[in-house]
């Protein structure tokens, strides 16, 4: 996917409220080029908003308060970058990190001090454990004021520690150039991450002026990712992999974040290989493809997960080997050669023993492999039929077959094929945590990087609809539709707010089962059905409430006329439409993987096991 912009916002606040006040700042930016010999003098405001303009930043994500003000009023006179106002900071968190995702390009949040920079800490995480680039400008008391207990005072750079890839607290405003060149930097290279960038006050404040520079590069002595993969070991993965009977590509977020997603491709169908993905890295590998197994994993499909298991060869592209994809690591894959690609050292080994391990960008690796294989070299034949013969005895034998009688209602795996028929598999797809995530990430078909949006490593349950928003932000023109269920919808459903402010006609199917579905699930399989805390009997009408924020909404509950009713509201292009789909409260999502087990034991329905 490429970047573009939505040039046309109806309701904006704030971008354009003050012509003059936009010429105040464009003058600025004028003596910028025509006196480039000459420094320009800016505040340490004006100069954090100069430097993310010259960053190539499109959209900030935030809301304001009094640490921030000075920032903001520095963002009221341009009109370079559009402010987008959240109604809650997680929810700019959110929104910056599927931005990323989407575009490729590093999401920016900017929140005022204590709650408001606390507020995107479940952000920050949530991008921090799927390697999502984003930088957070967190606004801080005055500096004379730090570690006094302040009003909003809270230490952002020890609260984020652990969950951010590099922090920074400017000490003086003319470090403000140099440190957003090198957050930028640190974000989006080797295995990108969130950076926060902590902001006393007083670095902004109007009445002191300093030179503006901003650095055409950076170097960073103690950092220096590896890029290009050691030319032995990759040969040596070559020539184990062409000596394979029972190969997999097994294909992770890494392979996004590298654009490497043609080049995998091109890997596979030169040698036939067969391809599963992790929740991360749907879409790396076309979904309607032949060759792809689908998703791997504690609700991976049966034949990956099985294809797995039996392999020979495993070549691990981008993936790092966590535990919903592993189940027991003493017993996984036991027959199997690991090839291990991924630009982070720290990721290789460190669950999953790797034979053959290759420190590099996933793109420059694979090129380098495919040069070596040419165009003549191919796998042991013989035995690849008989291996891809078994494969498919294994896709027969459940191929994500569900029940699909109606007795109980709408099947939630019924609704995520309507859509994925009526939206031609061409939508982005974004969800939240639980059981409707599963759903639409093994019902729906995903082929490209960028279109499925999801919390992966944290689990994060709210994350849907800003992601959702933040997609249709960037693509005004694809179809964006949060797959959430009611449980989820609710973390950060304030958002529909800004959907309207801004004209974000996202579509969300609430897949609506009045309980947390997922903890119910675990609560019939492993706690003799005590259902503790899992059930909402106090839900909102979800039409009347996206009515009332200006929104249209929905209600389905006959099987019989639901695909027609997603058809109506996915041709409302101009309008967020709120899908309430009333779906069986009994249905699990299956396949799941046996606790503490191999990959190959798996329950395939109620009754059913491996």
């Amino acid at each position: 996917m490429q970047d573009t912009q939505n040039t046309q916002s109806p309701n904006m606040t704030g971008l354009n409220q003050s012509a003059n006040a936009a010429e105040h700042f464009s003058e600025k930016q004028q003596l910028l080029a025509e006196h480039s010999t000459q420094p320009v003098m800016m505040t340490g405001a004006e100069m954090l908003v100069q430097a993310l303009t010259d960053e190539g930043v499109k959209y900030i994500f935030g809301y304001p308060g009094g640490a921030v003000l000075h920032i903001y009023d520095a963002l009221f006179q341009q009109e370079n970058i559009e402010h987008i106002l959240v109604r809650h900071e997680q929810a700019a968190g959110h929104m910056a990190d599927a931005y990323s995702r989407v575009t490729g390009n590093t999401g920016v949040v900017l929140a005022t001090s204590g709650p408001g920079a606390t507020n995107t800490v479940t952000a920050i995480a949530t991008a921090f454990m799927d390697s999502v680039p984003m930088v957070v400008i967190a606004g801080q008391v005055p500096s004379s004021l730090i570690g006094e207990d302040a009003f909003q005072e809270t230490d952002m750079i020890g609260v984020s520690r652990p969950i951010v890839k590099h922090s920074f607290q400017i000490r003086h405003a003319s470090e403000i150039p140099m440190i957003v060149k090198k957050a930028f930097y640190i974000a989006q290279s080797g295995r990108p991450g969130p950076v926060v960038i902590d902001i006393p006050k007083d670095m902004t404040a109007p009445n002191e002026k300093f030179a503006y520079e901003y650095p055409e590069e950076v170097f960073v002595r103690s950092y220096q990712p590896s890029m290009k993969g050691h030319s032995g070991q990759i040969k040596k993965a070559v020539e184990t992999l062409l000596a394979a009977k029972r190969p997999v590509v097994y294909a992770g977020g890494g392979v996004i974040w590298s654009k490497a997603d043609k080049e995998l491709t091109e890997l596979a169908h030169r040698l036939n290989l067969p391809v599963t993905n992790t929740l991360m890295g749907l879409g790396t590998f076309p979904g309607s493809d032949r060759q792809f197994l689908g998703m791997l994993g504690m609700h991976g499909t049966y034949e990956a997960n099985m294809s797995m298991h039996h392999a020979d060869v495993i070549l691990a592209v981008g993936a790092r080997f966590d535990d919903r994809v592993t189940n027991n690591v003493k017993k996984f894959c036991p027959n199997a050669t690991i090839i291990h690609i991924d630009i982070d050292p720290t990721s290789i080994s460190k669950t999953i023993f790797a034979h053959i391990p290759i420190v590099g960008d996933v793109k420059s690796v694979l090129t380098d492999m495919l040069e070596i294989i040419g165009e003549d070299k191919e796998l042991n034949q013989p035995a690849l039929l008989d291996w891809w013969s078994q494969i498919n005895e294994w896709r027969k034998r459940h191929g994500l077959r569900y029940d699909t009688s109606t007795e109980h209602g709408i099947k939630p795996q019924a609704a995520v094929q309507a859509l994925d028929r009526v939206t031609n598999s061409n939508a982005i797809i974004t969800s939240d945590v639980g059981q409707h995530q599963m759903f639409a990430a093994l019902y729906y078909t995903y082929n490209e990087p960028g279109q499925w949006l999801n919390s992966g490593g944290l689990g994060t349950m709210g994350v849907g609809l800003p992601y959702a928003m933040a997609a249709k932000l960037a693509y005004p023109e694809r179809d964006v539709v949060c797959i959430t269920g009611e449980g989820s919808i609710q973390m950060n459903i304030q958002e529909l707010s800004t959907c309207l402010q801004y004209n974000l006609p996202v579509k969300i199917l609430n897949l609506n089962n009045a309980q947390l579905g997922m903890v119910k699930q675990w609560q019939d399989m492993l706690y003799e059905g005590r259902h503790a805390h899992s059930y909402m009997n106090s839900l909102p009408d979800f039409v009347k409430l996206a009515e009332s924020y200006g929104h249209v909404g929905i209600k389905i509950t006959d099987p019989e006329t639901m695909e027609a009713q997603i058809a109506e509201a996915m041709a409302m292009k101009d309008k967020l439409v709120f899908i309430d789909v009333y779906v069986d409260r009994n249905e699990h999502v299956y396949p799941m993987q046996i606790a503490g087990q191999t990959m190959r034991d798996m329950w395939l329905s109620k009754g059913e096991r491996t």
